[in-house]
């Protein structure tokens, strides 16, 4: 049985990205003269294992970019723990839809959530706001691989 892929996900993978959104939005980034870096970085964390998170995109300002079309459990609970082990990035969602609720049936939405948990969010592209944003003071600008902040476990 084959998967069918739209023609914007299938030429997004032969262009070497993993979706169609992330795709476009390097093409507006590009367009808008931003020299955004795709996927530049790996993040490590912890839940049972210590884990690699890549980034989609980071902007010259140092704030991240996750694209996001489908948000999944796991998704929510990497981007939890990544937060709470790193409290000092920035990091920014754009959403195909933020509109779209969690689940089938639930009341909370990608929006919700990430105004909940402190998350900033757009739909579609990322705005032209976080892009001219400056760095911040208190931001470190992230580096090519940030390492688990804290002593690890043997386990």
């Amino acid at each position: 049985m084959s998967i069918k892929r739209s023609k914007a996900r299938a030429n997004a993978i032969r262009h070497g990205y993993r979706s169609g959104l992330e795709h476009t939005v390097l093409d507006s980034l590009k367009d808008r003269k931003c020299d955004a870096s795709y996927e530049c970085m790996k993040i490590e964390w912890e839940d049972l294992n210590y884990r690699l998170y890549t980034p989609d995109f980071l902007l010259p300002n140092g704030i991240i970019i996750e694209t996001k079309g489908r948000f999944t459990p796991e998704d929510r609970k990497k981007h939890l723990c990544i937060l709470k082990q790193h409290p000092d990035l920035d990091i920014r969602f754009v959403f195909s839809n933020s509109n779209s609720r969690l689940r089938k049936g639930a009341k909370t939405t990608y929006a919700s959530w990430c105004e909940k948990h402190g998350f900033l969010f757009a739909d579609k592209d990322v705005p032209q706001e976080w892009i001219k944003e400056k760095k911040k003071t208190n931001n470190l600008m992230p580096k090519e691989f940030m390492s688990f902040p804290y002593e690890k476990i043997k386990r």
